[in-house]
């Protein structure tokens, strides 16, 4: 059952640990297809059919192809996801010693399902800034071997742990062990200064100003059942949505409206940043796409946002055989039967009947049955960017994505089938 995009998924998710690394991998692929950075600090001078992306601080991406139809005319097809995932992250000063071992302090991003990181062989990836010539200068760096570990408390010390559940302080119990005391020093620049010198990066420990580094686990990417039916991998939420966007976008050329994906940053802690889905980025990109490809009007911009559409794209929650009373009973996604379409009355998700009606045709050009989902009136109901994006934009949207298991967990599960379904609706977006 394992096609080739669901192998090229997992590829994906191996090759990006971090946003800044999914943001890596993204320009590698659009690069090898032709699209050309553009600098937001200089002027936009674009024509029909060219391919260009926009990076703003390191962690999210816009790239589009421009229409052969100006965009005041043909208006813009959008897909939306985002590259963070729950994880740990390390604080500025996370280095100290305790009853005999060195330990980094960590800060919890977004959430993380704590105790899914217990026991797990974790190394440091993420972003470390240097003072070059005077100025600092960001690099990515990755340690790419076993490095860290959080380990469990032994039942014999916590009788009660099968029963009444594992209660965790993520001050005092999250913290995992780098090195015991015994061996020596631990010094994090160094380590640093090293794992860059083997990429070629030549510096000085008084040369690391900051950090951004997160923790992830090493265990790769995998197909798993009697047929392959199952995806296992870190961050399938929400990697395996700006998968589906940026293969679906590379996918094709010479479209009649401008197409695009953008892939935000800070999505599971709010997105209140000014690369996030609240900030300006995407009408920022938006506006200066129109300007360079349109009539000039002085409404130009607001004629091709009343004719556009963006499909959030968010990883769906297939019901759980194990806990199915947890779903409301008519609204129950399944894995591998197909994208799901997200419902919240108090706009939790963008979809309206009318955004529902434009996905579900798509899904039928392409020969796809969507799934739908509501969550339980007696639940809370998550949210994503579709409904910061309509409230920023005043773009038609709908909610939509592919049904998962253990979501926000550090190593999730999804359906094979459901990859290239999800990619051959988004190339209908795009067509």
């Amino acid at each position: 059952m394992q096609t080739d995009h669901a192998r090229d998924l997992l590829a994906f998710i191996d090759a990006s640990p971090t946003p800044f690394h999914a943001v890596q991998e993204a320009i590698r692929r659009l690069e090898a297809q032709g699209f050309q950075p553009l600098d937001e600090r200089e002027t936009w001078r674009l024509k029909a059919g060219d391919r260009v992306y926009v990076v703003r601080a390191g962690t999210s991406l816009a790239a589009f192809e421009v229409g052969q139809e100006k965009a005041d005319r043909a208006g813009f097809r959008l897909v939306g996801a985002h590259t963070d995932s729950p994880n740990l992250r390390l604080k500025p000063n996370p280095q100290y010693v305790k009853v005999g071992a060195h330990q980094l302090g960590v800060e919890v991003y977004g959430g993380a399902l704590w105790h899914t990181w217990l026991d797990r062989d974790l190394s440091l990836a993420g972003r470390v800034v240097l003072l070059e010539g005077g100025q600092p200068k960001a690099h990515l760096v990755r340690f790419d071997r076993p490095l860290l570990r959080i380990p469990n408390l032994a039942i014999h010390l916590n009788r009660q742990v099968n029963t009444d559940g594992l209660k965790l302080n993520p001050q005092e119990h999250l913290a995992p062990l780098l090195g015991l005391e015994s061996a020596g020093p631990a010094e994090l620049k160094a380590m640093l200064v090293e794992e860059l010198g083997r990429g070629g990066v030549k510096a000085a420990e008084d040369d690391v100003l900051a950090w951004d580094l997160c923790l992830y686990d090493l265990q790769p990417s995998t197909v798993s059942g009697l047929r392959g039916e199952f995806l296992h991998a870190p961050r399938l939420d929400n990697l395996a949505s700006s998968h589906a966007g940026l293969t679906a976008l590379l996918a094709g050329k010479g479209r009649r409206a401008t197409c695009g994906v953008v892939l935000y940053d800070h999505e599971e802690v709010g997105s209140r940043s000014a690369q996030g889905a609240a900030g300006p980025f995407l009408r920022d990109c938006l506006e200066r796409l129109t300007l360079a490809h349109s009539d000039g009007a002085t409404d130009a911009h607001h004629r091709a946002i009343q004719r556009s559409f963006l499909v959030s794209a968010d990883m769906a929650h297939a019901v759980h055989p194990n806990y199915a009373d947890k779903h409301e009973p008519r609204h129950q996604p399944l894995l591998g039967q197909g994208p799901v379409i997200k419902s919240n009355v108090n706009q939790s998700y963008a979809t309206d009947a009318e955004s529902f009606g434009l996905f579900a045709t798509l899904c039928r050009e392409a020969e796809v049955t969507p799934q739908v989902f509501v969550t339980r009136t007696d639940l809370g109901c998550g949210s994503t960017i579709g409904p910061i994006t309509a409230g920023q934009l005043g773009i038609k949207t709908v909610d939509v994505g592919n049904p998962m298991l253990s979501m926000h967990s550090i190593r999730e599960m999804a359906a094979t089938a459901d990859v290239e379904k999800m990619i051959r609706v988004l190339g209908r977006l795009f067509a």
